[in-house]
């Protein structure tokens, strides 16, 4: 391959700017995935540094591998400014932690990128997608239409932002008006440069392009809503399944009665919590006839669908904003104390990469585990409660939520005879609540109250609501309120959190406004509650209560009633004779208990070895363009010592030596004979190295002496020969490693002036229409044939 002749003048940056302008327009879909204020930098950046790489190679006339080391070095080293600013110093000094996110993320970010919750900002290193795309797409576009020899070959790095592209569609958004205007105006565009490139512009084409463009533009607009109708746009991001599954954890429900015996356990404290926010733990939307569960149907708008989520988090909620820190105390599981719809979730310390977060119903886990001391900071919207007036007449949303499975019969009877007068969706709800919270009674069931068993499966509902006396606490009337409405036509799901007292909130309220950091609440499991929420179109989801106040129990009800009442009076049945005492543990369904973290076993060595490898993963990606250089020479040398034919042995030995000496920096005359190339090597040596020189002359002539005998001979040889002929091959290549310098040798290992020079003459032969000297493809008849041709052509 001859040097390369960089293209020069005002064509050439025609090329560059519109090149990396079509690259920036490419990029555009990964704008909404980290916001413009985190994308634009990082594009930028990539686009810059990667056509400034390849406008210096062909300048410079690098060599295809070079340019790729360069790339690899700008990326290391000014990769962390642009896609992972947190790990550098004053945001543009790398580190080692920002090689190591660098080489990490090459080759996992791409990959995360698509279990986030757009927008991702610039945390941790999710920007080395758009960073890296606009680096390698860039130097391929510039590379190849300033390096091309033809302009047809050079038209085609109009290809490159295409390709980008598409990789940006597929992991764009769900949004369809900048993937289609980018490649609108990217059609438009780089075909009509192409078209100038090669030459082939032409005014009579201009309008006809442009005509068909048009036609194509409003076909497309015209036809494809009716080929694709209502079909959402492909995204990867929709074919990813999320990491954490919640059905893989218990009831977050069924643990209610457990966390009401911790009533005087501090479990966690909210400081800047809005007056009347309510604390939420789970949403739970299936109901199985045993528990209540996080579940869903698969969609973005499902309880169970829990994402990682950037710096920023995008909300349609309005209402009060609030900055709400949480420290947990003793509260233990997976599920993160959370308030209204959040913004922005940044949690202290190396667990904010566990952190998973539904923006549906405003829920949190940490898949890690909560642990004492944990300090995360919410920045929130509370939505304002809509009353009924407000809610007037509006229907039930068009939500969709999961089926419901074993519904006791009570559940039906009851919700018909409460609501067969109610007339709007809210009216009917209200009436549910309404029904529960002035009919039932309140026992958690515990030592000194009237016995109430825990647990809201079907048994317990049945009893709850076809027995005697309805007694119960939030589990079972929350789950009770939620099946009736579901009985009902009205979407429902179940949620369990915390509501602090009113008393302890003003207390708050009023040190707040004597110190703005004195404000916060210790919630325990006294105020553990659970509600229903209930989704009305055009209001969203509105909660409803339907526990009886805590103050309304049996026992309380039946002292406070007359002494002579009227018969007509129905007095509550008494309470049966000494109770059994309830179990301290849920019997119904199993407890919330969740599995301690299993301790790593891993030998000692392994973990040496997984850190070692990481910390050498730098180092081998910038080595890998020399290491793959290295490895082709082998294949090559590997190939012409294995030829099936003795004299395409012998000839690719000698071959193998002229490779050698063209990488050392000594080129040969590709007109000379094998003798003249010997007596030309053995001058060049001896001149710099006397005493080496002399040895490499040597053995060089008898390569060549041999080569001629076995190439121009009458007789086939034998294996033998090649054998000896390759033994000697290794000994020349020994002397001429011991003639120069070790740090010159291992230059020559990964030199590709071998290469070069080889398709130099592979081109000269083909001009000539005969195969060249020694080829290995060709019959040996045929190799001593072009040998023989090409002497007596240099006889005078």
């Amino acid at each position: 391959m001859s040097a390369v002749v960089a293209r020069t003048g005002w064509r050439a940056a025609v090329d560059v700017v519109v090149l990396v302008s079509a690259m920036a327009v490419a990029l555009i879909p990964l704008i909404p995935v980290y916001g413009a204020a985190a994308a634009v930098p990082a594009i930028a950046g990539g686009l810059v540094l990667g056509a400034g790489v390849a406008v210096l190679g062909a300048l410079r006339r690098w060599s295809a591998m070079t340019v790729v080391a360069g790339l690899v070095l700008a990326y290391l080293l000014c990769g962390g400014a642009f896609a992972a600013p947190s790990t550098t110093i004053a945001g543009v000094l790398p580190t080692a932690d920002t090689l190591l996110s660098l080489a990490a993320g090459a080759a996992t970010t791409w990959k995360q990128v698509l279990t986030l919750q757009p927008p991702l900002g610039a945390a941790a290193n999710f920007l080395v997608v758009p960073f890296t795309s606009a680096l390698v797409g860039s130097a391929v576009a510039t590379a190849t239409t300033l390096r091309a020899r033809r302009p047809a070959r050079a038209a085609l790095a109009a290809v490159a932002p295409m390709a980008v592209l598409v990789l940006a569609v597929l992991l764009g958004t769900r949004q369809t008006f900048a993937p289609v205007a980018a490649g609108v105006a990217l059609g438009v565009v780089l075909l009509g440069w192409a078209s100038w490139r090669g030459g082939l512009l032409r005014a009579r084409r201009v309008v006809a392009v442009v005509s068909l463009v048009g036609l194509t533009v409003a076909g497309g607009m015209a036809g494809a809503p009716l080929v694709v109708g209502d079909t959402p746009r492909f995204v990867l991001r929709d074919e990813i399944v999320p990491p954490f599954d919640p059905s893989a954890y218990p009831s977050p429900l069924s643990g209610f009665r457990k966390l009401v015996k911790e009533k005087d356990v501090e479990l966690f404290t909210a400081s800047g919590l809005p007056a009347g926010a309510r604390v939420r733990l789970a949403t739970m939307d299936r109901f199985d006839g045993v528990v209540w569960n996080v579940a869903g149907d698969g969609s973005a708008a499902a309880s169970g669908e829990f994402r990682r989520v950037g710096e920023t988090i995008d909300t349609s909620a309005s209402g009060e904003q609030a900055r709400v820190r949480i420290e947990v105390r003793e509260l233990a599981g997976v599920w993160l104390p959370t308030v209204g719809q959040a913004r922005a979730v940044e949690v202290e310390g190396a667990s904010d990469a566990d952190l998973r977060y539904n923006d549906a119903t405003g829920s949190a886990v940490l898949t890690s585990g909560l642990r004492p001391g944990l300090s995360y900071t919410l920045d929130v919207v509370v939505p304002d409660e809509p009353s009924d007036e407000v809610v007037g007449d509006a229907s039930a949303a068009s939500v969709v939520v999961p089926g419901v499975a074993s519904v006791p019969d009570a559940v039906a009877v009851a919700a018909a005879s409460v609501a067969r007068d109610a007339g709007t969706p809210v009216q009917i709800a209200r009436s549910l609540e309404k029904a529960l919270t002035e009919d039932g009674y309140f026992s958690h069931g515990l030592s000194g109250d009237y016995p109430s068993l825990s647990g809201h499966g079907a048994d317990r509902l049945t009893s709850l609501l076809g027995g005697d006396l309805m007694v119960g606490d939030g589990e079972q009337y929350a789950s009770a309120m939620a099946l009736m409405a579901r009985q009902m036509g009205l979407p429902s799901r179940v949620v369990i959190g915390f509501v602090a007292p009113q008393d302890r909130v003003e207390d708050a309220a009023a040190s707040r406004d004597a110190e703005p950091d004195a404000d916060a609440i210790t919630f325990t499991g006294d105020d553990v509650e659970a509600w229903v929420e209930i989704a009305f179109a055009g209001h969203g989801w509105v909660a409803f209560d339907p526990t009886p106040p805590r103050a309304q129990t049996p026992q309380e009800d039946a002292t406070t009633k007359p002494s002579d009442p009227e018969p007509q009076v129905v007095q509550p049945p008494p309470a049966p004779p000494e109770p059994d005492s309830p179990p301290e543990d849920d019997t119904e369904q199993p407890q919330a208990q969740d599995p301690d973290p299993e301790p790593d076993n891993r030998p000692l060595w392994w973990r040496v070895l997984l850190v070692a490898g990481v910390a050498t993963a730098p180092l081998l990606l910038l080595a890998s363009p020399f290491l793959l250089v290295v490895a082709l020479k082998l294949r090559r040398r590997r190939r012409r010592r294995r030829h099936p034919d003795a004299v395409g042995r012998v000839a690719g030995g000698w071959d193998e030596v002229l490779d050698a000496v063209h990488d050392l920096g000594r080129p040969t005359s590709p007109l000379a004979t094998r003798r003249e190339t010997a007596q030309a090597l053995a001058g060049s040596f001896a001149d710099r190295a006397p005493e080496a020189g002399a040895q490499v002359a040597a053995i060089v002539r008898v390569l060549a002496e041999e080569a001629d005998a076995v190439v121009f001979g009458p007789d086939t040889p034998g294996d033998h020969v090649a054998t000896a002929y390759w033994s000697r091959v290794d000994a020349a290549l020994a002397r001429l490693r011991a003639s120069v310098s070790r740090r010159r040798w291992w230059r020559s290992r990964v030199s590709l002036a071998s290469g070069r020079e080889r398709r130099r003459r592979a081109r000269r032969d083909r001009a000539r229409g005969r195969p060249k000297a020694g080829a290995h493809g060709a019959a040996p008849h045929e190799a001593r044939r072009s040998a023989q041709v090409d002497q007596e052509a240099r006889i005078p």
